[in-house]
């Protein structure tokens, strides 16, 4: 196969980066605390945590691990926001070869079940406001171990003063924890200055179970390895060497960790070239996300096309209190980005949005436009180095399409997934090898459609399955379906994604009522509230007699959609 993108790529892009250097994050921050130790690592709420301290900070994590029994091989929950803590409890685990499970901080205690006893977690990190959460969870999962931290523990001292007294009770950040339960500060503090058994860990270990729908809609774990960081952020480095440096650019960060971009994306960026990430725990604080801006000038911004929407609709910005000037570069994912949109943000910072695309199960295999070269309309871009795309059948997967014809997207990369935790008939599926005159690969079938222009440019046109992305977060109609069919009034549902200006694609259920029963909007919504994140809970619902299906019963979603 040819890969034509490689002949549109910017100058000073390198083809291929292979071989890519034996090593993990672990060596890097090592390398940064040892050559660079004052330099900051990362920026929260005007605090700095330099690379000599997260290393320090969680050397001591990772024997606090060691000493409460967790062993190589563990998985760790994180619940956590964009903080330093999950930052150091992350490192921590690693250096003595854990594995680490982001969780979705807004999950219910429904959601939360599932991974926690399906990934046999036994330990977990959780922010106090979580941790009622967790405990009521706890009985029906394997969990042992109960580590609460406070969001103030890395505030500036006086943040955290005004925030003890006006916002912790407030905002349920108070908790009284269970005997046997750890208050994260005391659990370091025990451990300060001893150093861990470490761990050998290399590229191909385990490093991270990210939660993905796959390509059932169950969801499910995707193991990702310790060298899928590095690939990646040397990949994103080399892709954007012409406005990013080593050590002299701060990258903002207000898309949560549990998400791909975040954790493989913008991490594996920032540590490979020594960069500051600036932490936005909450992305719907626009204003938090202004301030942080202001504060710490970031260079790289990484974010969804509804974040750069809402930004520009802020009354600060339209009154011009606003300064986005020294924003270099941004890279948008998750959901597709309006040309309107990309224009108006580019002429308000002077930078440069380029749209991209990637999965959980590819590890941020990356398609993104250039930088500096062509943006083509409607697509995501091309192949980074060493990512390679064909688009095969849509029914059996196995003939390669021409150029121009639509079919399913499959990726091949040394960083895809390695598969999906003990589902080895679901991995099989997803992971298919394929041979010809460019030797065997493993390519991960996307369950997208699209199309390879001539030269190179992806253009996404549909999801073979039914995922609904909306405001960059991943929604499986199965998931709200069970939900509403739950209720005692709602005899048949149909969920999809329906389009919207503001999200992308919105949920929206379709319901017949059972005989005699009676609901409205928005009881069925308040209803979901009990049982969904918010995220999931129908932003529409419309009531049908009865909804349109196949000969042997199955809902049609698509023609719900399409307004069947």
């Amino acid at each position: 196969m040819t890969a034509p993108w490689l002949e549109h790529y910017d100058p000073g892009v390198p083809r291929t980066l292979a071989p890519y250097p034996s090593r993990t994050l672990v060596d890097y921050l090592s390398d940064a605390s040892r050559t660079h130790p004052e330099a900051p690592a990362l920026l929260f709420k005007g605090a700095r945590l330099s690379f000599g301290e997260l290393d320090r900070a969680s050397d001591a994590c990772a024997s606090a691990f060691a000493a409460l029994g967790v062993t190589r091989g563990d998985r760790v929950a994180l619940l956590l926001p964009n903080c330093p803590q999950f930052f150091i409890a992350e490192f921590g685990a690693w250096k003595i070869g854990a594995i680490v499970a982001p969780l979705n901080p807004i999950y219910t205690e429904h959601e939360l079940e599932g991974p926690l006893r399906e990934s046999g977690v036994e330990t977990i990190v959780t922010l106090t406001r979580f941790y009622d959460r967790v405990k009521r969870v706890q009985p029906r999962t394997p969990l042992k171990r109960v580590i609460a931290t406070n969001i103030k523990e890395h505030f500036p001292p006086a943040l955290r003063l005004l925030f003890t007294l006006f916002r912790e009770k407030k905002e349920s950040d108070r908790a009284r924890l269970a005997p046997g339960d750890h208050e994260w500060a005391r659990l370091l503090g025990a451990s300060r200055g001893v150093a861990p058994a470490r761990a050998s860990i290399g590229p191909a270990d385990p490093a991270v179970l990210l939660m993905s729908g796959g390509t059932t809609g169950t969801p499910k774990g995707v193991v990702g390895s310790h060298g899928a960081y590095v690939m990646t952020g040397l990949q994103v480095q080399a892709w954007n060497s012409a406005v990013i440096g080593m050590g002299d650019s701060v990258i903002l960060l207000p898309l949560p960790m549990f998400h791909v971009y975040a954790n493989l994306g913008a991490q594996g960026l920032g540590f490979v070239t020594r960069n500051s990430i600036a932490l936005v725990p909450n992305p719907r604080d626009l204003g938090d996300v202004l301030a942080t801006i202001r504060r710490v000038k970031p260079a790289f911004f990484i974010g969804v096309p509804t974040l750069f929407t809402a930004l520009m609709n802020h009354a600060d910005v339209q009154r011009g209190k606003a300064d986005f000037k020294s924003i270099r570069i941004c890279f948008s994912g998750a959901s597709a980005l309006m040309a309107e949109t990309k224009q108006r943000f580019e002429a308000l910072t002077g930078g440069r949005i380029v749209e991209g695309y990637s999965l959980t199960e590819a590890m941020m295999a990356l398609c993104i436009n250039p930088v500096a070269g062509p943006n083509k309309l409607g697509s995501v871009g091309m192949p980074l180095p060493d990512v390679r795309v064909r688009i095969y059948d849509a029914d059996e997967g196995m003939r390669e399409m021409e150029i121009g014809e639509v079919g399913e997207i499959c990726v091949a990369a040394p960083q895809i997934m390695t598969g999906f935790w003990n589902r080895p008939e679901e991995t099989a599926k997803a992971l298919r090898e394929h041979t010809d005159a460019d030797g065997t690969r493993r390519w991960l079938h996307t369950g997208d459609l699209g199309y390879l222009d001539k030269d190179g440019y992806l253009f996404i046109v549909d999801r073979k399955k039914d995922l609904i992305k909306t405001s960059g977060y991943q929604v499986w109609p199965r998931e709200v379906e069970e939900a509403l069919t739950s209720h005692p009034a709602v005899a048949e549902v149909g969920v999809a994604g329906v389009y919207d200006d503001m999200k992308g694609e919105a949920v929206k259920a379709w319901v017949v009522l059972r005989p005699g029963q009676t609901a409205t909007e928005a009881d069925l919504r308040a209803y979901c509230r009990e049982q969904l994140a918010p995220f999931k809970v129908p932003s529409y619902i419309e009531f049908r007699k009865e909804l349109p299906k196949t000969l042997v019963g199955k809902i049609l979603r698509r023609a719900l959609r399409d307004g069947g």
